[in-house]
């Protein structure tokens, strides 16, 4: 005898149903679908840019003033390979940054220049990944300490090494001191 076998989730499969709303028939979800959607990055980010050396930085900033601290697509250190990052930077650990509650109270303030983290590459070259912008330090990612090589397939915006919160008032001081894309790809 065959034993017929059923799928255990066939009772779950999407099945249009006719629906009608206002005298309107409502088409179903899976005809929205876009290949081309943007990301979440083209949909919520700004990209800056800042200019350290030989080596650029993106600056993702969010509309509620979050930003996200990752290396800008051109980054030698993507070219060499990333062996290692670590937010020990000599007199302070950046992973022992505790903030509390919804005005991250506690946070380390950064300056532009100041050393977020540092990268080593598998060529041995040793970048202090700066802190970009004026602001509160939010949040490290420590995914970076476990798996460096993780950070050379990140998508955009993953690959982040900090979240910092500027000021209010800095905001556009911020913005008018990083470069826009516009200016990125001409500077590149």
């Amino acid at each position: 005898a065959r034993i017929m076998q059923t799928d255990p989730l066939e009772d779950y499969y999407f099945e249009h149903e006719e629906q009608e709303i206002c005298g309107q028939l409502v088409s179903p979800i899976t005809n929205c679908y876009e290949e081309n959607y943007p990301s979440v990055v083209d949909r919520f980010f700004t990209r800056y840019y800042y200019i350290k050396g030989n080596a650029a930085y993106q600056v993702l900033y969010h509309s509620n003033r979050m930003c996200l601290i990752c290396l800008a697509p051109a980054h030698p250190a993507y070219k060499e390979g990333i062996a290692s990052v670590s937010y020990d930077v000599g007199n302070v650990d950046r992973s022992q940054n505790v903030v509390k509650g919804k005005a991250k109270k506690g946070g380390m303030i950064l300056q532009a220049e100041t050393t977020l983290a540092l990268l080593t590459t598998d060529a041995g070259t040793t970048y202090k990944i700066p802190s970009c912008i004026r602001g509160k330090l939010v949040e490290v990612n420590m995914e970076w300490v476990a798996q460096p090589k993780l950070m050379e397939k990140s998508s955009e915006g993953a690959g982040y090494f900090a979240i910092l919160l500027p000021k209010i008032e800095n905001c556009d001081d911020i913005k008018a001191s990083l470069l826009t894309q516009e200016q990125y790809e001409q500077h590149i």
